[in-house]
């Protein structure tokens, strides 16, 4: 890839209009310009698991992944991440296993969960970030970035849990992680960890 950017991972976004649907935002390192990357739920619980470092009973796919490359000594370098004519984002992975480097082609957000995992730079080229970048401060992003998915997991209106006490969010949490309901057991970390730094 020519002229690489570096890219650093934002967040994700949940889209309020289509139920089930998540972007993922990247930003250039040191830029403003930003890209989304339209991604399903089981998608965006895989990123935000590792985001927020919540514990799993289980290993995810992507954990799974990562050992067994780890397992037969293969390292993942980095991820480049593209587009296709039909304005999909995809991605490849860099692969090394101390001799030889391998090229995979992978979806963007499988890539960017495993880069996430073991931290692998995640990059672009200018191209990309010409035709499908925006600033933040736009009151939108461009639209036809990446075509919505459909997804049969459409999520239920998230839960108040301003009342609840730190001891009900922990227990709660536990209870999202074991019925492997990641996104809602991050979504509670986040309100232990905003309430612990207001306390300090």
């Amino acid at each position: 890839m020519e002229n690489k950017y570096l890219l650093e991972l934002v967040g994700i976004t949940y889209n309020q209009i289509e139920s089930g649907v998540y972007a993922l935002i990247l930003q250039e390192a040191g830029g403003s310009r930003r890209i989304p990357i339209i991604i399903g739920f089981p998608e965006a619980q895989a990123i935000e698991c590792k985001l927020q470092e919540v514990a799993t009973p289980r290993p995810l796919t992507h954990d799974t992944m990562v050992n067994a490359l780890a397992a037969f000594g293969v390292s993942l370098e980095e991820v480049e991440i593209r587009r296709l004519p039909n304005g999909v984002f995809a991605a490849n992975l860099i692969l090394f296993d101390g001799k030889d480097y391998r090229v995979i082609d992978s979806r963007s957000s499988d890539a960017i969960a495993l880069a996430i995992r073991v931290g692998a730079p995640i990059y672009t080229s200018e191209a990309v970030l010409l035709e499908a970048g925006f600033e933040p401060d736009n009151s939108a992003a461009p639209s036809g970035n990446a075509p919505s998915q459909d997804n049969e997991n459409a999520t239920q209106a998230p839960r108040d849990l301003s009342s609840l006490t730190i001891e009900e969010l922990s227990e709660a949490m536990l209870h999202a992680a074991e019925n492997e309901d990641y996104e809602e057991a991050a979504r509670i970390k986040n309100e232990i960890d905003r309430r612990q730094v207001n306390k300090d």
